[in-house]
């Protein structure tokens, strides 16, 4: 009878990717049935108990200790597991230069005078103080990690702005900077179109769809998700905006978000259309009007007349490439390029002949809000983790109801674990499980690639796909990529089509083909886009006070976004890896929470360090 067995290793910190392949390779072991790797904090122990791996008497370990338990066949097959581990984990990790990894920020700086950016993907908790170092060793940040809470934002952001530094992020997957991806970025052609995106996959979509229509993108700045809200007013994307002006490589600009709050929307809008540039904004669940007559609001106007007339509005992320593409190439292009043709699946049921109901996973938030803005009064009611007013909250977002669209990176599906860009584990579950509800009739998904993300993310997922397969249920997959990314794309598409998905190069495109199958009924009224803001009579004053009041803070030097020679990685190794897939150098950061985790001892740290 299998049983489980267990070790604590106190102190012994590894990032959720390292994490990750010890806990596959654990389970390829002999006469091993599952196995779980994690820091013992109280998330993760939680997702320990809910697989059905917690020990009893649980390990007393804290936040900084790893806990790996594995269920066996015998005890004797589970101790020899376990006594692997030293060697697994070796085997998962990757050293910087020579092996070597520095043990603090200052250290590698000294080892590499060139680097510019420190990229940061550690725990939340800790994540503030380490992107806090990095700027004050005159460092811009990527800043993945998420779960950094709003003062410390703005915070960070006002310190980096006055020392004309960049903060990107928190929760910042992309960028583009000099022709270097930072997290998860695809391989495109430099060229003249600059992009500003409070969302990774929003910027990923439209870069590589630039990519494919032939033109290419100078720089590519990410804000974090939370950049365009009233509470950090677009700082970082202000700056963005300011780079790109400035920027003699950049003839073309795209404001990129997730619905932004209205004023600070109007802020933003005042500053890039004083650029002097043509600019594509596509923010989602904003339509056209929002650019009619007093709807750009009192904050556009009031910065220096009317701005307007250089501000080009998409309604969705293909739309906006389309437009920048144009507007760089002074000229009209193919509006249904080869980039967004159809492409569909062998064996695919006939409309009108699925089960009811759609299923929407994704990795991608931005790509998941837009499916479920087309779909809305198409397809209603419609359930999601989202939090939009457009859809009804999931009371549990581990099981679907009706038709439902998630968003799997979000962070009730994240804590502990890794990102599903990264890791197929959490989809290939979840994929299983609709497809065995009988009321489910289409699953959709993404599959992003590039830089960062799985290195064949169609091998793991075509098989589950294959799997299944049956008469009334079809599969629609969202495939973002270029013909330069690391997974080639096209052998991935094959390997999708070859399992029976239908797939599409686009949002636009995979939802019209997932309401026709469907037998959704045509309205094109209710699927319009969604009216702009109100009035700016009708809202609050378009700037806040205390936004108006700041000041500029120092311009970021051009110089600073040519191709980095170097940055410096702290966290997830996958990112040091793709830095240096892309010949830049990379050191990663051998990092410890502070204070061993200890959350009293790190609280008083901090305070002497105020």
């Amino acid at each position: 009878m299998s049983g489980l067995v267990s070790a604590v290793r106190p102190g012994a910190y590894r990032d959720s990717i390292v994490l990750m392949q010890l806990q596959v390779a654990l389970t390829e072991l002999p006469d091993v049935e599952d196995a779980g790797a994690v820091m013992a904090t109280p998330e993760n122990l939680s997702l320990l108990e809910a697989s059905g791996l917690l020990p009893a008497p649980v390990p007393e370990a804290g936040p900084t200790d790893l806990v790996v338990v594995v269920r066996a066949a015998t005890k004797e097959a589970g101790e020899q597991a376990l006594d692997r581990i030293g060697t697994l984990l070796r085997r998962g990790s990757s050293g910087g230069e020579g092996g070597f990894r520095p043990h603090s920020l200052e250290a590698a700086a000294r080892l590499t005078p060139g680097a510019r950016f420190a990229l940061v993907s550690v725990p939340g908790r800790y994540a503030a103080g380490v992107a806090g170092q990095a700027l004050d060793l005159g460092l811009h940040v990527f800043l993945y990690s998420d779960n950094v809470g709003v003062d410390e934002e703005i915070r960070l952001k006002r310190h980096a702005r006055d020392a004309g530094l960049l903060v990107m992020g928190p929760d910042c997957g992309t960028a583009l900077i000099g022709g270097v991806g930072l997290g998860f970025a695809n391989r495109v052609r430099r060229g003249q179109i600059g992009m500003v995106a409070a969302s990774g996959t929003g910027l990923q979509a439209v870069a590589s769809a630039i990519h494919e229509l032939g033109r290419g993108v100078s720089q590519g700045i990410g804000t974090g998700g939370r950049d365009l809200s009233r509470q950090v007013g677009a700082i970082t994307a202000l700056q963005a905006v300011d780079i790109l002006r400035r920027d003699p490589e950049t003839r073309v600009i795209v404001l990129i978000s997730k619905p932004p709050s209205p004023e600070v929307a109007d802020r933003l809008l005042a500053a890039a259309g004083s650029t002097g540039k043509p600019v594509v904004v596509a923010f989602q669940g904003v339509g056209q009007k929002i650019i009619n007559g007093p709807e750009i609001g009192a904050g556009s106007k009031a910065a220096g007349g009317d701005n307007t007339a250089g501000l080009h509005f998409a309604d969705d992320l293909s739309e906006a490439a389309r437009l920048a593409v144009t507007l760089d190439a002074g000229g009209a292009v193919d509006g249904r390029s080869a980039w967004s043709a159809t492409r569909s699946g062998d064996g695919a049921p006939a409309s009108g002949a699925l089960a009811p109901y759609l299923r929407g996973l994704f990795s991608g938030g931005t790509l998941a809000l837009e499916t479920l803005l087309k779909l809305r009064g198409r397809l209603d009611p419609l359930h999601s983790n989202l939090g939009t007013e457009r859809s009804v909250e999931l009371e549990d977002p581990g099981r679907s109801r009706g038709h439902t669209v998630l968003d799997l990176g979000a962070d009730e599906f994240t804590v502990g674990r890794p990102h599903p860009m990264i890791d197929n584990d959490l989809r290939v579950r979840r994929l299983r499980q609709e497809a065995d509800d009988p009321d489910a009739g289409l699953i959709m998904l993404d599959v992003v690639l590039g830089y960062g993300a799985h290195p064949d993310p169609a091998s793991e997922l075509a098989p589950v796909i294959a799997e299944a397969r049956r008469p009334d249920l079809a599969v629609i997959a969202i495939v973002v990529g270029t013909d330069e990314d690391p997974q080639e794309t096209d052998a991935q598409i094959e390997l999708l089509e070859g399992a029976g998905a239908h797939v599409h190069r686009d949002v636009s495109a995979a939802v019209s083909h997932a309401l026709a199958l469907l037998g959704a009924p045509r309205d094109p009224a209710a699927a319009a886009p969604a009216p702009g803001p109100p009035a700016s009579a009708e809202r609050p004053a378009a700037v806040p006070a205390e936004a108006a009041s700041e000041p500029a803070g120092r311009p970021v030097a051009l110089d600073d976004l040519t191709q980095p020679a170097a940055a410096i990685n702290v966290g997830l190794e996958r990112f040091a890896e793709s830095l240096a897939a892309q010949e830049v150098e990379a050191i990663q950061l051998d990092w410890r929470p502070p204070a061993g985790g200890d959350e009293r001892l790190l609280e008083i740290l901090e305070k002497l360090r105020r």
